[in-house]
């Protein structure tokens, strides 16, 4: 999705409408919720913008069928409400939607949490448990960073896909399930599949149905409108009348924008605790993902002839303490998964030393955040 997130996680958009309007009077969510039209609108997500318009034609499509879908998209562009909206939207909508984020499971337990285990099993299984797949049985399963799966997993995922059986981890006996896997990337899966990181026969399997999620920057002024729902919710929560400011405004629309709709609701929060009454949204966008004429000071030099991983090195450290040590916020600026980000931290922990958030200045004497 590249939508904005409502506080209960969902994610929206506006249509493009009454801007001026908007841009003078804060307006609050029941104003913003009757300006919306019923083709602006897909489940809980929102948008006016022509790649949103063709998101929520995509997702109407395939939603009725049985196909497995594959969601790519950029973090932070809310791929999970997508394939909620999917679930929402198919004859199997009153069953369950799990979803597990491969990327956050370490190799070594992600076999359980896909396919349960038998009391015993391995250190630890004190009794029998369910997998996704079986809490999932009769309805949807999301895979969110499918591509993060080791190769062994993927050969054990897509038997699953093709059979509809599986053993649980020390279990005597297959289980059967009839389970729609929605999956999701922030790769491109072409290229995954290149490098040797996703199976082929695996990639066709669950991209019967392929959708794209736009980035929040190729939405034009659905960025505004977003960052107005975002401001009348939290007006509305606390009880207040804050406005953007006039540059505010301007800065929306100047800024990349690299973590999404996810960096913009966090922008506009942090900026709203920050403000008085007027909203200003440079002091709260990092200076790690800043513009580049912003900050021209904020780089990392490499020499020619450098290793390739000595460069990724030196630029993972450096983004890190410029993000006061967020691994989330890194892993984000960087376009990684945060398992990508702990593997690569595990890695240096021997050879380099990891800065201190808290410090004034990290390894490479770059400014950390206070």
């Amino acid at each position: 999705m590249s939508n904005g997130y409502s506080t209960d996680g969902n994610v929206v958009g506006m249509p493009a409408q009454n801007t001026q309007e908007f841009a003078v009077i804060p307006a609050s969510l029941q104003e913003l919720g009757a300006s919306y039209k019923k083709d602006h609108r897909c489940g809980n997500l929102y948008g006016a913008s022509e790649n949103m318009l063709h998101l929520f034609n995509m997702i109407g499509k395939v939603a009725p069928t049985n196909a497995n879908v594959l969601i790519v998209g950029e973090s932070g562009t809310g791929k999970e409400l997508v394939a909620n909206v999917i679930h929402q939207k198919s004859k199997e909508s009153s069953q369950p939607f799990i979803a597990l984020n491969c990327g956050a499971v370490s190799p070594q337990l992600i076999e359980a949490e896909l396919f349960g285990s038998e009391r015993g099993s391995f250190t630890g299984s004190v009794r029998t448990q369910k997998g996704c797949f079986e809490r999932a049985d009769g309805g949807t399963l999301f895979l969110d960073e499918v591509t993060e799966m080791s190769l062994d997993m993927q050969v054990k995922l897509l038997r699953v896909l093709e059979t509809n059986r599986f053993y649980r981890i020390g279990a005597d006996e297959e289980t059967e399930v009839k389970v729609r896997v929605v999956a999701a990337t922030n790769r491109d899966p072409l290229e995954a599949v290149a490098n040797g990181t996703l199976r082929s026969d695996l990639f066709y399997r669950l991209a019967v149905f392929p959708i794209h999620v736009p980035k929040l920057r190729d939405r034009g002024e659905d960025i505004r409108l977003l960052a107005n729902l975002f401001l009348a919710q939290l007006n509305e929560e606390e009880g207040n009348n804050k406005h953007f400011s006039k540059a505010s405004y301007r800065l929306l629309n100047e800024y990349t924008w690299p973590g999404n709709v996810r960096e913009l609701k966090n922008i506009v929060h942090r900026s709203y605790i920050l403000a008085d009454q007027e909203l200003d949204i440079k002091l709260s966008i990092n200076p790690a993902k800043a513009s580049a004429s912003e900050q021209s000071e904020d780089c990392v030099t490499v020499q020619l002839g450098s290793k390739l991983a000595d460069a990724e090195q030196r630029l993972i450290c450096a983004t890190l303490g410029h993000c006061g040590g967020n691994k989330t916020l890194t892993a984000e600026v960087l376009g990684v998964s945060l398992k990508t980000l702990y593997n690569r931290l595990n890695e240096y922990q021997t050879k380099l030393f990891i800065p201190d958030p808290i410090n004034r200045t990290n390894h490479y004497g770059m400014p950390a955040r206070n």
